[in-house]
């Protein structure tokens, strides 16, 4: 049965990504706030937020439909079977994009829609078309992955301070262990598509195995800096250092036995890891 064609435009907006993008960008809020919560600006914020990471992601739709045709994941999106058509995916994706940051730019501040501008400027014109070059495509689009909650900081300060740096970083650390065990997982079919990841240029894997090991211990101290700069207390910390320490241990069984199930278990780890950050922070933040 063929899906509907507005859950066709629904997927190209990759609602598990928005979803991610959003639960960072409030993590960046909530922290920059403290404890002045206006709850008109977080959801316009949020508004916003959806419509650029939503625009971006049809975006790389658009521009990666050739090789979506290729691969056994992708070949059935919307664009590689014309459920829709490229130039209206186009479209759609420019609309969202000027609609966010407009929406950014009128109830939030120019800083916080530049940023969203520039993130989406480094994720479509930047990390999209390098994923098709060189395998350092994770590192640097790790850098627009780790905007949200810089912006989220932003816009509850107004100010590109000390905490919207510690909030980068920490996202910046955490996109490498998710996306290699990604990468791990479906190294064939992005062998198909062509894409230079490190998995499929370096098959046996030491590389991926060193990187997911070096960013699941430098994601431990980097996820614990916003206690030492006073953003978070005691709950955060240990929470933190707790769930810090369970994906270290899900890294090195991935490290370890070298399967496709482990990359999972390492992936869903990772996924929890965020939301488990920000309960945290707003637990931390009623007591």
């Amino acid at each position: 049965m063929r899906k509907p064609l507005l859950d066709c435009y629904l997927e190209l907006a990759k609602p598990r990504i928005l979803m991610s993008v959003l639960v960072t960008t409030s993590f960046g809020y909530i922290l920059g706030a403290n404890g002045k919560f206006e709850w008109g600006k977080f959801l316009f914020l949020l508004l916003g937020v959806a419509f650029v990471c939503g625009g971006a992601s049809i975006l790389n739709h658009y521009l990666e439909r050739d090789i979506d045709s290729k691969m056994k994941r992708t070949r059935n999106r919307p664009l590689p079977t014309g459920r829709i058509a490229a130039n209206n995916a186009l479209l759609l994706g420019v609309i969202c994009v000027l609609i966010g940051v407009f929406v950014l730019y009128y109830k939030i501040d120019l800083l916080t829609s530049f940023l969203s501008l520039l993130s989406t400027f480094l994720y479509v014109l930047v990390y999209t078309p390098l994923k098709r070059i060189s395998w350092l495509n994770t590192s640097l689009g790790a850098i627009p992955g780790a905007l949200p909650p810089m912006g989220g900081w932003v816009a509850a300060t107004g100010e590109l301070s000390v905490g919207a740096w510690v909030l980068f970083f920490i996202l910046f650390i955490w996109q490498h262990p998710h996306f290699f065990a990604i990468a791990w997982m479906f190294r064939e079919d992005y062998r198909l598509g062509g894409f230079k990841m490190l998995p499929v240029i370096e098959p046996d894997g030491k590389r991926t195995f060193f990187q997911v090991m070096l960013f699941s211990i430098l994601l431990i101290p980097c996820s614990l800096l916003p206690v030492f700069f006073n953003m978070t207390g005691k709950i955060y910390f240990w929470g933190t250092l707790s769930a810090g320490i369970l994906l270290l241990m899900t890294s090195l069984y991935f490290v370890r036995t070298k399967t496709d199930g482990s990359a999972k278990q390492l992936l869903k780890a990772t996924v929890f890891y965020l939301p488990v950050l920000l309960l945290l922070i707003i637990f931390d933040s009623s007591f």
